[in-house]
């Protein structure tokens, strides 16, 4: 069974944007940001994921990739 993986902080680094900055452009917690990050989430909405591609000017691709 393949997993998820969030390369959030890959693309953080690339807009070279805090998870500080993040969440209040997103206007979630950080907590809830570092979860993401972290891949320690179990879902996402897809609302969630399409403001973090505004945000960020991505795609969920950029973001989200699944590996084997």
């Amino acid at each position: 069974m393949g997993i998820i993986v969030v390369n959030l902080d890959v693309m953080l680094a690339k807009r070279k944007m805090s998870v500080t900055e993040l969440s209040e452009k997103l206007g979630i917690t950080m907590a809830n940001v570092s979860i993401l990050k972290n891949g320690k989430a179990k879902a996402i909405k897809f609302s969630t994921l399409e403001k973090i591609c505004e945000v960020l000017d991505c795609q969920p691709g950029d973001i989200l990739e699944y590996k084997k």
